[in-house]
């Protein structure tokens, strides 16, 4: 079960305007499951989107890319089961033939559709099946299938993950209502999952593009379940322009609210991807101060997050807490400029429910720990691990999950 977290219900689930969904099961992988999801765009609407960094980046991820720099974009599909990835030149023809079925029965250009996939790497995507399934998921649009969407694109995940809420009023009023999944091959890199966010707002196409990234960064990219970034990973954001906001600059009023508005969703959704991480017992949050850069707290603060050694004694509720240590001390494989840091400088707390104990200072364990402190604290469904490196001004948080049993039971037996 996830980390004290809930699918939000059908209503608290805004519509926005120029935005309909649509799903159906059409046997990808299980009969019987909802596993083929149709989304409209009214005329007009603007998308932007980040992907994976993985080389071996599915057959839909390309085919996005190429889509959106051709134009205006009126419709997404998504299916879940098989992941079209590591199918060469056969996936790359499957997800052309999706973005043409979909094409054909909604009267558009194929290069206006933008295929998304998730599910077992390496099995060919079948494609018959798909587009058997499309007229059902057609005649299934409707504004509120926010909910049932958040179903239908799930894989390992035990709980769908929806987020929404209006922001502003007047004439910078704004819903921003998205879905995600994900919860094992979680990694920033961009960010592992599948995620759409839709906004009712009219943005500029050049802000689009920097607020997904933005977003991402803020978000996806903080999050860490096992440390495998994933074939697939896609984050999209939509604007259609039906609502009254208007965002052509940064100066345009309302935007710094908004901007905030459609951060925060992401983050809602990034949270909901870890409280759910295969097999999760606790949510961990890491925050790193005092770096020389953004950059570099980020690293400290990924090391600890994708540490098995770490992640497994949190979920024992173990305070071996040296691991967090080492964890730190190696952070400069991946961000260079760590090689100089002072040890004797760092810091290291502990918390959990506004209660936080200093467990490392001057290089070692802290005078005043004990670790009857740490044991209780590392029993919370929610635990803070606080590090500050002495060395600077920047900060950066990063989200992870405990490693349970559970996790390999699940990916042992995944394709079964």
């Amino acid at each position: 079960m996830p980390v004290q977290y809930h699918t939000p219900a059908p209503e608290a689930l805004f519509p926005v305007a120029g935005v309909r969904l649509g799903s159906a099961a059409a046997g990808i992988r299980k009969p019987g499951r909802l596993d083929l999801t149709l989304i409209e765009l009214a005329p007009g609407s603007r998308v932007a989107g980040v992907f994976t960094q993985n080389r071996f980046c599915a057959a839909p991820v390309q085919v996005c890319r190429e889509h959106l720099k051709g134009g205006e974009i009126r419709a997404l599909v998504i299916n879940t089961g098989i992941a079209n990835a590591g199918t060469g030149e056969a996936g790359l023809a499957a997800a052309r033939q999706t973005c043409a079925a979909v094409a054909k029965l909604m009267d558009l250009r194929a290069e206006q559709v933008l295929p998304f996939s998730t599910g077992v790497i390496l099995e060919p995507l079948p494609i018959e099946r798909l587009k058997a399934g499309l007229p059902a998921a057609l005649m299934a649009l409707k504004a509120d299938g926010w909910h049932e969407a958040a179903h239908a694109i799930m894989t390992t995940d035990t709980v769908a993950k929806a987020a929404s809420r209006t922001v502003g009023a007047g004439q910078t009023a704004a819903v921003i209502t998205g879905i995600a999944k994900g919860a094992g091959m979680i990694r920033p890199n961009m960010a592992t999952m599948l995620g759409f966010i839709a906004t009712d707002a009219a943005v500029s196409q050049p802000m689009l593009e920097r607020l997904v990234k933005e977003a991402a960064d803020e978000s996806f990219n903080c999050i860490s379940v096992d440390g495998d970034t994933s074939t697939n990973d896609s984050f999209v954001l939509i604007a259609t322009g039906q609502g009254q906001a208007r965002f052509e600059s940064i100066d345009a009023p309302g935007w710094a609210d908004f901007k905030a508005a459609v951060i925060g969703v992401a983050q809602e959704l990034a949270q909901a991807i870890v409280r759910d991480g295969e097999g999760a017992t606790k949510f961990i949050e890491i925050a790193v101060q005092g770096g020389r850069s953004v950059a570099e707290c980020k690293a400290v603060g990924y090391a600890i997050a994708h540490s098995p050694l770490v992640k497994t004694a949190f979920f024992a509720s173990d305070p071996n807490l040296g691991r967090i240590l080492a964890a730190i001390g190696y952070a400069w494989h991946d961000e260079p400029g760590l090689a100089d840091l002072d040890v004797s400088r760092v810091k290291v707390w502990l918390g959990s429910q506004g209660e936080e104990v200093l467990i490392a200072e001057q290089g070692g364990r802290a005078a005043s720990y004990r670790e009857e402190d740490g044991a209780r604290l590392m029993k919370a469904a929610e635990i803070r691990v606080r590090v500050d490196l002495g060395r600077g001004r920047h900060a950066a948080r990063v989200w992870s999950c405990d490693l349970s049993y559970d996790y390999v039971k699940i990916n042992a037996d995944y394709r079964s």
